[in-house]
């Protein structure tokens, strides 16, 4: 039986921790590195909601994208974070994060989320962290669609797609065809995507001062949600696992969901 340092391992090859970012805190963040496994919950987020379901589900890890923590004084009652420490432990469930280094990693957030929008050819939007044998990694995507489509038909095929309650946008008058992909906060990315020729940016977490700065660029812009943009990755992540270790049963949470809801 597989133990969560085999895990570890496994992930660490599809995201190699130095494609993370300097502030970024990645890797096994809770938990027992030599114990067995045989059940294991992907989610974005490790919430105390969560962490019960691995509970009900009798699993030994939690793999997600998000850290549970970046920096811990104290670990007590008193706050979530020292509440979900204290859980994980107590039930003996070990908690893996891959954050910044799946961003950027091949086959990752970014390669997901331009398949989900549909893109052809999809390249670096930038060259931004190299990993050990030298090789480019971005944090973003850019490709085209099979054909031009106006924007409001783009906005229900990516709606549909990312499962969002909602999408935020600005409407440059443009069709789409040549479209940048951010997963996550990405409306510094403006800037990079038109460089690429591109007519859309599909990114979340965008400011005001993005959307003007859009209408004074002529791109048009997609707010998808920071959830719904990078939850994209919670089926490679089973997928990645479920190849590598079959006798390990592998689901994606069910009941973590977009936590922004639209009147």
């Amino acid at each position: 039986m597989a133990a969560v340092k085999d895990i570890l391992a496994v992930l660490e090859e599809l995201a190699p921790v130095g494609l993370k970012m300097d502030f970024d805190n990645v890797g096994l963040l809770v938990g027992y590195a030599d114990n067995k496994v045989d059940r294991i919950l992907v989610s974005l987020d490790i919430t105390e909601e969560v962490i019960a379901e691995a509970v009900g589900g009798n699993a030994q890890l939690i793999v997600s994208h998000h850290p549970l923590f970046f920096t811990v004084n104290s670990v007590t009652d008193r706050d979530t974070t020292g509440r979900k420490i204290t859980a994980l432990l107590a039930n003996h469930i070990s908690a893996i994060c891959m954050h910044t280094n799946l961003d950027a990693a091949s086959g990752g957030v970014n390669d997901a989320l331009a398949e989900t929008a549909g893109l052809k050819q999809a390249a670096l939007l930038a060259d931004e962290v190299f990993d050990d044998s030298g090789r480019p990694h971005s944090y973003g995507r850019f490709g085209h669609l099979d054909q031009p489509v106006k924007l409001s038909n783009y906005l229900a095929y990516i709606k549909n797609r990312l499962k969002a309650g909602g999408l935020r946008y600005y409407d440059a008058g443009r069709d789409v065809f040549k479209v940048a992909t951010v997963g996550g906060s990405g409306g510094n990315y403006l800037k990079n995507a038109l460089a690429q020729g591109c007519d859309t940016l599909l990114t979340s977490d965008i400011k005001y001062d993005v959307f003007l700065e859009a209408g004074e660029l002529g791109i048009n812009l997609i707010d998808g949600g920071h959830f719904c943009t990078e939850n994209v990755v919670t089926p490679v992540l089973e997928q990645t696992l479920t190849g590598a270790f079959p006798d390990i049963a592998v689901s994606v949470s069910k009941i973590h969901k977009q936590p922004e809801v639209f009147f």
